[in-house]
């Protein structure tokens, strides 16, 4: 009897030894991934609870032209379709070096308005469809504006997105492994189960008793 529970436990650690190595290779290939993530989100997570704090001070340039009278004749052709001419997107690469997503263009009989949000500003462009006057304005917030709406995801495009919901399982798995860790650690540090209870306790008694 005794010869069988011994070989149990001989096969016991061999596989507590094998979770354990596939446990810290997921933990470290997610937090090496989502590192740089971690830290933005991080510095990002203060600014935004410092935000009356941190003033930002904005910058805006303001540019006025006139688009040639072809371009011209060929957005007022283009109102029926609201698709923006290529005559019409050549001249703003010259004149301003922008290229416009078309989908945002607001079309009226009397002018076209092109809203241009970015992540840390704003940007727009209006355009007379009678007499050619085009205004563009382009707002920067500076940088801690910038890695706050990344931190969103505010007008920051597809691939962004994407970026944080693959971040955000990777912070799954980085968390996940290392609770399974502390599991496999936890006979040898008996404050393990005590720090994590608070760490779990203190949010949860902060949403209860103080926030409103």
């Amino acid at each position: 009897m005794l010869d069988a529970s011994n070989k149990v436990s001989s096969l016991a650690v061999p596989r507590r030894s094998s979770w354990l190595k596939t446990l810290h290779l997921w933990h470290w290939i997610s937090s090496a991934l989502c590192l740089l993530g971690m830290l933005m989100f991080s510095l990002t997570g203060f600014t935004l609870n410092h935000a009356t704090q941190i003033e930002a001070d904005p910058k805006i340039v303001n540019q006025r032209a006139v688009v040639s009278p072809d371009v011209l004749r060929d957005l007022n052709a283009a109102v029926d379709s609201q698709q923006l001419p290529v005559s019409f997107r050549d001249w703003l690469n010259r004149s301003w070096r922008i290229d416009p997503s078309p989908d945002t263009a607001e079309w009226s009989t009397e002018e076209l308005y092109l809203p241009m949000p970015r992540p840390g500003g704003d940007a727009w462009l209006r355009v007379d469809l009678a007499t050619g006057e085009a205004e563009y304005e382009l707002t920067d917030r500076g940088w801690i504006s910038y890695l706050n709406d990344l931190h969103k995801g505010r007008n920051a495009g597809g691939a962004w997105s994407w970026f944080i919901d693959i971040f955000a399982a990777l912070c799954l798995v980085f968390s996940i492994t290392g609770l399974l860790i502390l599991k496999f650690h936890a006979v040898n540090r008996p404050l393990t189960w005590p720090m994590v209870g608070l760490g779990i306790i203190v949010p949860v008694l902060l949403v209860l008793l103080l926030v409103h």
